[in-house]
């Protein structure tokens, strides 16, 4: 168990890495993404999210940026995607030390993605903050390692006990 909480850990930092890179070349508000057309560039929002599965996405929001770097309009259903975004959220409003709640109810996780969605979109938020987030989100990703390896190592330790008892 606790080698696949660290690989979807190893992923999500991936997955952050490419989300970053994606903001640092551009930056979307109010929009989930912007794309090239044939007319110039456009934004994209939730009504039209399939010109960004036709069209070279050229600048995506914090949440998008997340969807474009796990593959685009498609995969925001992915439990990869969804899991990146959760421990965003938690990087962003909660202590980076403590354990993520990776499976919050679907209003929660709406609500969380909405709140981050105001907050990318937040007058004078800067493309330096996101990118910001986005690197922070990935060291969280290391602290959860080290909780995952402490509760294991915990387990492991109260093992030889429990064996002990058993054999009464």
């Amino acid at each position: 168990m606790l080698s696949a909480q660290l690989a979807e850990l190893f992923s999500i930092r991936t997955l952050l890495v490419q989300a970053a890179d994606i903001v640092s070349h551009g930056w979307v508000q109010g929009a989930w993404f912007t794309v090239a057309t044939p007319e110039g560039g456009r934004s994209v929002t939730g009504f039209d999210l399939r010109l960004a599965r036709t069209q070279p996405v050229t600048g995506a929001c914090l949440v998008g940026s997340v969807v474009q770097a796990a593959g685009g309009p498609g995969a925001e259903r992915t439990q990869q995607v969804q899991r990146t975004l959760d421990l965003t959220w938690h990087a962003l409003r909660d202590d980076p030390d403590q354990p993520v709640r990776w499976c919050p109810g679907p209003d929660v996780r709406m609500m969380q993605v909405l709140d981050l969605t105001h907050w990318n979109d937040a007058p004078g938020r800067t493309q330096a903050e996101v990118v910001d987030l986005l690197v922070a989100a990935r060291q969280t990703t290391v602290a959860q390692a080290d909780l995952c390896r402490a509760e294991q190592a915990s387990l492991d330790a109260a093992e030889p006990s429990l064996r002990g008892q058993s054999a009464t």
